[in-house]
């Protein structure tokens, strides 16, 4: 259920509002229950080998990513009910409507007693979260009239293009993002960052490069073998000076 509810709890926490109204339709509850019910201990584990069947699998990625749209549309909206003039509070709801599910799962980690931090989806965002936190931006902007695009035309060419994303993405068995170009492109020029990659072959070469020059560190001077004898001599004479 935090799973199913995860981005109408987390929005609702937000705006102040009961976080399980939504458990009041009964359809919905009793939809999500026989999920859970058919995927953990259908007979033969018919239900998950069928909807883990591709193309079956592709028909339910894209409808997931009109869901995913039309709740960070309405998300947006939810807010700008609340905060007519708060922009930063719209694009958070629309992104935690959008993406509540992967968010969740950090507190859904501390139910079960596991804690894997580089999983969390504040530090490490996947394609849904990124896709989610510029949907809102967009739809924020739309709202505020800044954005020359009707609602209706902005909902349409978004999901179109997070149906092809996915869909493709699911297809190809592909874990990267389509923003990543985009990304590396714009980040050193906003942030000054370096690629990680760029930066360590930059060091080991530096390093390596450096070394070759360098002469060797000294070894440090050896005592004579004469020298070492009279010295450990010297000390036996003193402690048994100092035992009389």
């Amino acid at each position: 259920m935090l799973y199913c509810f995860g981005s109408y709890i987390l929005a609702d926490l937000l705006l102040g509002e009961a976080p399980i109204d939504y458990f009041s339709n009964n359809s919905s509850v009793l939809l999500a229950t026989a999920v859970w019910y058919l995927t953990f201990y259908c007979p033969l584990n018919i239900f998950y080998k069928c909807v883990s069947f591709l193309p079956v699998k592709l028909v339910f990625v894209a409808m997931k990513e009109v869901v995913r749209v039309r709740k960070i549309a309405a998300g947006v909206h939810h807010a700008h009910h609340h905060y007519h003039q708060g922009w930063l509070i719209m694009v958070i709801i629309g992104f935690v409507k959008g993406s509540g599910v992967a968010l969740m799962s950090n507190f859904e980690q501390l139910l079960r007693g596991i804690w894997k931090p580089e999983t969390n989806e504040l530090l490490h965002m996947t394609f849904p979260s990124k896709a989610s936190l510029y949907g809102a931006l967009l739809f924020t902007l739309q709202q505020a009239h800044w954005l020359p695009i009707s609602k209706a035309s902005l909902i349409f060419f978004f999901t179109l293009f997070m149906i092809i994303c996915k869909v493709f993405m699911t297809a190809t068995h592909s874990h990267g993002s389509p923003f990543a170009p985009i990304e590396g492109v714009v980040c050193p020029i906003l942030f000054g960052s370096v690629p990680a990659g760029h930066n360590n072959h930059h060091h080991d070469h530096h390093h390596h490069h450096g070394s070759s020059h360098e002469p060797p560190a000294p070894l440090p001077p050896q005592l004579p073998a004469k020298s070492r004898e009279e010295l450990n001599e010297g000390t036996r004479k003193r402690k048994a000076k100092k035992a009389e």
